[in-house]
């Protein structure tokens, strides 16, 4: 009977949570959607770059099957959990629907992730006695967002799937790209899994190995290197900053104080500096939020990289991309939505393999927030 009892739960919470797709969410054929092999025109709902491997829900191939995706697969729980990406993206897209800035939360986390220790999950680990000291406690993590869906798909997968143990490090990577999938209705690159979780969590390393907002273009393509990714990689994932936010200390001295003489950024263009003075005057106030695509912060285009060639960067960072030869004619180039999202959707797939534990590396965390030894 108690059987029959937890078969009838699972039940209802799998129907509730499939519910929260609507008719409007539900995957359409669009002229939007990331295509690595084609045009962006229709391709009745199966965008496949290496052939016809069967029907993928309406998602693409990123032409990745006999690529390194560092040891991850693309069916990795095809038998021990077959509903897990159905799971998280019900979980996923219904939180977006409430929370338009979910996309570039989860986003951010995926990547600060990455960018610290590999994709390993290290940045959702909580602190110890109040020690301060793990990723998501340095200062460039501390407004980061999101975890609570990543507890959320957690404890359901725990339900659907007992006794399978689908990794934290796994779901970030699955929560970041439904949530940007969200705006077009299908999935908008394979995510490749088998990636385990870490047991370290460092914020003297998040301190160093994530690029600050200052960063000129040769610490960027430098940071980038490490990590086995190139210049096309830099640039197609600053475009996530489409969808991104920043707060006005990051942008206070380009506005006031550029070169210690209370000057601007020549550099900005003048007309949005002063669109930014308004929104940020001083004295700094940390908590207000400036968006880094202005005109269309909750909108996955690419008026980012339209923006910055009229030299609207918010960021030091961004108005980096135009110092290169070669970053800046990808930045006019990924002015057109169809090359930019191709790109991305490449890169997203690259750096989702960064420094990932694969076999018997790292393990799977019972509590995403807790290295199983300290879960008591």
């Amino acid at each position: 009977m108690k059987y029959l009892r937890a078969s009838v739960t699972i039940f209802v919470l799998l129907v509730s949570l499939l519910a929260v797709v609507g008719e409007e969410d539900k995957p359409k054929k669009s002229k939007g959607d990331f295509n690595h092999g084609g045009h962006g025109g229709d391709h009745g709902g199966d965008f496949n770059n290496g052939g016809h491997g069967g029907d993928h829900g309406g998602d693409f191939n990123n032409g990745g099957h006999g690529g390194d995706h560092g040891g991850l697969q693309s069916d990795f729980y095809r038998d021990s959990c077959p509903a897990l990406e159905n799971i998280v993206q019900s979980i996923v897209w219904g939180r977006v629907r409430k929370d338009p800035t979910m996309p570039a939360k989860l986003l951010r986390l995926h990547y600060h992730d990455c960018f610290v220790r590999g994709c390993d999950a290290s940045i959702l680990i909580d602190p110890v006695n109040g020690d301060n000291t793990t990723e998501k406690n340095a200062i460039p993590n501390r407004t980061i967002g999101g975890y609570d869906v990543i507890d959320l798909i957690k404890t359901v997968l725990g339900q659907f799937c007992p006794g399978t143990d689908v990794s934290c490090a796994d779901i970030v990577a699955l929560a970041a790209r439904d949530a940007v999938s969200f705006q077009f209705r299908k999935p908008m690159w394979d995510v490749f899994m088998g990636r385990r979780d870490g047991t370290v969590s460092n914020a003297t390393e998040a301190l160093r190995d994530l690029p600050s907002a200052g960063s000129n273009y040769a610490t960027l393509r430098n940071l980038f290197a490490r990590f086995n990714l190139d210049e096309t990689d830099l640039v197609a994932l600053s475009g996530a900053h489409t969808i991104g936010v920043t707060h006005c200390p990051l942008v206070f001295r380009r506005l006031y104080n550029f070169s210690g003489k209370n000057d601007t950024d020549p550099a900005l263009n003048p007309d949005y500096a002063n669109k930014l003075k308004e929104i940020c005057p001083p004295p700094v106030n940390p908590a207000t939020r400036v968006e880094l695509d202005f005109e269309s912060s909750r909108n996955f285009d690419s008026n980012y990289f339209s923006g910055l060639t009229l030299n609207r960067g918010t960021l030091t960072s961004d108005a980096a991309l135009l110092t290169d030869p070669e970053a800046k004619s990808l930045v006019e180039s990924y002015q057109d939505f169809d090359t930019f999202k191709k790109a991305f959707a490449i890169s997203m797939v690259k750096m989702g393999s960064i420094g990932v534990l694969t076999g018997n590396q790292g393990e799977i965390r019972k509590n995403c927030r807790v290295i199983n030894q300290n879960n008591v």
